[in-house]
């Protein structure tokens, strides 16, 4: 049981404290003597004031003890322990909590959990046969067409299963083979295991809206909105009927979803630069005769120079 009294022995102890904190942390790293506290029979632990700049609160703790019956006090240990008005970290925090968007870098991986409510189960396709599979029903490698009764390998040409009859003598041609399913829903981009369930998508939505929508200043200082901007390159799906993904790569949001009522000032509509001008194209009258004086100042014919005006003709 842990005594409350500190032994007298121990608690005198202070220099030999003093002189173990001085030999692990260096004499400018020790200050004031702050106390002692009782940790058990005959164990005490003194503390020192820590002058580190960046341990600031903090105090060096020297345990001393002595054996039962004698006066020698020993060392036990010697640490940096904060103390009640020490700054410390913040409370670690789990990286699934903490994690924010944007934290990722290039490289980082984020793993998703098994029941994350922001993706349900999709048609992923790995418990089926992959086409050409020995594991198909009917051995087949025809792909099936929906909405028509006879399979591609048919109308290509390949022979084909024969065909059974039925109960009341009709035809009963063999379906599709559960490779050939697989195929057209590679093809269709349905092999993901899980996909987004609505409670993801309305999760999605309202981070976009809020990040580019229709009430942020941007959108409210913009000349239109996106719905009619050249630029915004429509999503599939029902998201398409409220968003899209910008393609100005001078606008604030290139790459980025965005909704159909957020706009900014690099509308393609918002301000078209007029054509300049074409200038007209030189008329040449190559017909007519034109009448040039070589001597302006002897028009008329003057006597002085001589004789009658010079004039020469162009053409």
């Amino acid at each position: 049981m842990r005594s409350r009294t500190p032994d007298r022995l121990c608690a005198e102890a202070v220099e030999t404290a003093r002189a173990a904190a001085v030999d692990a942390a260096g004499a400018d790293a020790v200050g004031e003597y702050v106390g002692a506290e009782a940790d058990g029979d005959r164990v005490v632990t003194h503390f020192f004031e820590c002058r580190e700049a960046a341990y600031r609160g903090w105090r060096w703790a020297v345990t001393v003890t002595r054996a039962s019956r004698s006066r020698l006090v020993t060392l036990d240990e010697t640490v940096l322990l904060p103390g009640p008005d020490a700054v410390l970290a913040p409370q670690w925090v789990p990286w699934s909590e903490r994690l924010r968007p944007g934290d990722m870098g290039p490289g980082d991986l984020l793993p998703t959990a098994a029941d994350d409510l922001r993706l349900e189960p999709g048609w992923s396709g790995e418990d089926e046969p992959a086409p050409n599979s020995v594991l198909a029903e009917d051995g087949s490698a025809a792909a099936f067409v929906p909405g028509e009764d006879v399979e591609v390998s048919e109308r290509a040409g390949a022979p084909q299963a024969d065909a059974a009859a039925g109960p009341s003598g009709e035809v009963v041609r063999p379906g599709p083979s559960r490779g050939a399913i697989t195929a057209v829903a590679q093809e269709l981009g349905l092999t993901r295991p899980r996909v987004l369930s609505r409670l993801g998508l309305h999760l999605g939505a309202e981070r976009w809206e809020k990040a580019y929508g229709a009430h942020t200043p941007m959108a409210q200082a913009a000349p239109a909105s996106c719905t009619t901007c050249g630029f915004l390159i429509p999503l599939g799906g029902s998201l398409g009927q409220a968003f899209g993904v910008c393609g100005n790569e001078f606008g604030p949001a290139d790459g980025r979803v965005v909704s159909l009522g957020f706009g900014c000032g690099g509308h393609s509509e918002a301000a078209v630069m007029p054509t300049p001008p074409q200038p007209a194209e030189p008329i040449l009258d190559e017909l007519a005769v034109e009448p040039m004086p070589l001597h302006p100042d002897r028009a008329g014919g003057s006597v002085e120079a001589g004789g009658p005006t010079e004039e020469l003709g162009h053409s």
